[in-house]
């Protein structure tokens, strides 16, 4: 039989057949250990076979290839790769400017790893009717104009409000969409907004730091009722950044990767090099400041833990 992983809680895996029947799977013994290298072989939205045990439960005993897949690496001393989720069509970053505040490392990072693995990113500024004041509103303009200039697609929206939902379920529509974004920026309201037939647990904001409680512990895939499914993922509190050679890291942030050839050298690392293009475009504006400073944090190693403001 053949299905799709729409949930994982570490040792067992919600499959959905192709006869769209919910079938519990864990996986072959040795499976574990072929080829893997992060905590999880298996993620939400792999596409898997499994044989029906005499039981009513399924056995995995093969993966198919994946189109693509986000992995998140952890910044504790364990250093492990996670897989989020797989064989998605697009990613939106919920992010919101004030309860909690994202910060920009965090969406630059974010952003760098779905260019890496070759995933359609758009950021989705929830909670803007926090930001009914013009002059406010100007602020959230300008943030969101560093990113519209580089490419990204950029939407206002207010589960609260009910602000460009519409859109949001027209870009969905027929479509995998992951939905990622650190706790408390409202991802699982979100979604329950844009089909009234989720009802997602819904978490509150803590007092301490504006942090948002965890709803979500494991990555799950909810079918949408107007056609296409989401995958809502737990709310990341720290993004570590798979292994990538520095040569390489510039190549994923496109206004980078634009005018790369310009730079006096080859293998120009944009740090303090003569002549480099990149340096020279931040100098003139052309390229945002803290956008540079999210390179220079990478480049660096610089580990990064999300902090609410």
């Amino acid at each position: 039989m053949k299905g799709v992983v729409i949930k994982s809680t570490g040792s067992w895996y919600i499959v959905l057949s192709e006869e769209e029947k919910v079938i519990e799977c864990r996986i072959k013994g040795l499976f574990r250990t072929k080829d893997i290298k992060t905590t999880n072989p298996i993620a939400v939205g792999d596409k898997v076979e499994f044989e029906m045990e005499d039981d009513g439960k399924g056995v995995i005993h093969a993966i198919g290839e994946r189109k693509n897949y986000i992995i998140r690496k952890s910044i504790n001393l364990s250093k492990q790769s996670h897989i989020i989720a797989a064989n998605m069509d697009q990613a939106f970053l919920i992010v919101t400017l004030a309860m909690p505040r994202t910060s920009t490392g965090f969406i630059d990072r974010f952003l760098l790893t779905a260019e890496a693995y070759h995933i359609p990113a758009s950021i989705i500024f929830n909670k803007i009717d926090l930001f009914d004041d013009p002059e406010t509103m100007l602020n959230v303009d300008e943030f969101i104009s560093v990113y519209e200039k580089i490419g990204y697609k950029c939407y206002k929206v207010s589960a609260k409000k009910n602000i460009q939902l519409d859109v949001l379920r027209e870009l969905t529509k027929d479509k995998t969409t992951l939905i990622s974004g650190h706790s408390g920026v409202g991802k699982s309201t979100l979604i329950n907004a844009m089909d009234a037939n989720l009802d997602l647990r819904i978490g509150e904001i803590s007092d301490a730091y504006n942090k948002g409680k965890h709803t979500t512990t494991f990555a799950e895939m909810h079918t949408l009722s107007y056609g296409g499914f989401i995958i809502d993922t737990p709310g990341i509190k720290e993004l570590g950044l798979v292994d990538m050679e520095k040569e390489e890291i510039s190549d994923y942030f496109p206004e980078m990767r634009a005018i790369r050839n310009d730079c006096k050298f080859n293998n120009c690392l944009h740090l303090n090099e003569p002549k480099c293009a990149v340096i020279a475009a931040v100098e003139r504006g052309e390229i945002a400041a803290s956008r540079y400073n999210s390179y220079l944090g990478i480049m660096n190693g610089e580990e990064l833990e999300v902090t609410y403001e």
